[in-house]
């Protein structure tokens, strides 16, 4: 089973390297002047013109979450507690 999975990785990856080199090949210029492929599109003659559509009808806002206490309370007591422990080592 090892053989056969390890044979199909070695395929796929064989064909993925021919892909590649017979990509590289083609290249070149496709479209004249130098290699650049950048096109410039120009709308300035266009003219849109419409309407802005708004939706109708109410809002809904989220429910608010209910506004609990902390429910860390802060010890007042600590530093004695750890005093204490140190001296009954």
């Amino acid at each position: 089973m090892r053989k056969l999975v390890s044979l199909f990785a070695l395929l796929a990856l064989v064909l993925t390297v021919g892909v590649a080199r017979a990509d590289d090949k083609k290249g070149g210029d496709k479209g004249g002047g130098g290699g650049s492929h950048v096109k410039v599109y120009d709308f300035s003659g266009d003219t849109i013109e419409g309407d802005l559509v708004k939706p109708e009808g109410s809002t809904v806002d989220a429910r608010d979450f209910a506004k609990h206490s902390s429910l860390i309370t802060i010890r007042t007591n600590f530093i004695p507690e750890i005093i204490k422990s140190a001296e009954d080592l």
